[in-house]
């Protein structure tokens, strides 16, 4: 299965060089690139890409402001921040916008493939250093008593896989369940955990006793 990717980067350069990668790469097509976030949030939708690709430092409209339009618009779409920032609260802000992952420009085209097919396969991708200041901020948070004994057996055989690093669907292939059932349960130890993403979760799973 090929996976449509699209690209949101106002420099040509780069732009035209990761089109090109995902082109000539197996698996990947880049049909669309746009050059401003307005341009994006305007084509994107009707052209139904499956993973975007979203730098923050945009002219006009900001990368995160970008996110969070699209993902209104289509909120099926993976989105990963590609930029060279690493202030936490950009990383933070794209990520409460709806982004799906964040990573540096630097990282190896290889790496770079690796982590588009995660996303796409359900997973949350960032880069190490950007992973590092996102742990180290959710280590902050304390599990509030009886938080955890309120997931059923089967929200805490899923909240384990997470701690574990499957993806969602090798959740539901390890559990003989489907994609939408993990998803299900996942909202709702969220609900319960009071948190907003996999690694707040993980982190207060890890920090249960």
């Amino acid at each position: 299965m090929t996976i449509n990717v699209s690209i949101v980067e106002d420099n040509p350069g780069t732009r035209e060089g990761l089109v090109k990668l995902f082109n000539l790469a197996d698996r990947f097509c880049c049909r669309r690139s746009y050059g401003t976030g307005e341009e994006a949030v305007r084509e994107m939708p009707a052209n139904t890409p499956q993973v975007a690709l979203v730098d923050i430092n945009l002219p006009g409209m900001s990368g995160i402001e970008c996110v969070r339009q699209l993902k209104l618009l289509c909120p099926d779409l993976q989105v990963l921040m590609l930029t060279t920032y690493e202030e936490s609260d950009l990383i933070f802000e794209s990520l409460r916008s709806g982004a799906n992952g964040y990573l540096l420009k630097k990282m190896p085209a290889r790496e770079l493939l690796e982590a588009v097919e995660q996303v796409h396969a359900g997973g949350a991708p960032m880069s190490m250093q950007i992973a590092r200041k996102v742990v180290a901020h959710f280590h902050r948070l304390k599990v509030a008593p009886g938080e955890m004994s309120q997931l059923s057996k089967r929200e805490n055989e899923i909240l384990g896989c997470l701690a574990k690093g499957f993806l969602y669907k090798e959740i539901a292939e390890q559990l003989g369940i489907s994609m939408s059932t993990v998803r299900t349960h996942i909202h709702s130890v969220y609900e319960k955990l009071h948190v907003q993403s996999r690694t707040e979760a993980v982190v207060k799973f890890l920090d249960r006793k």
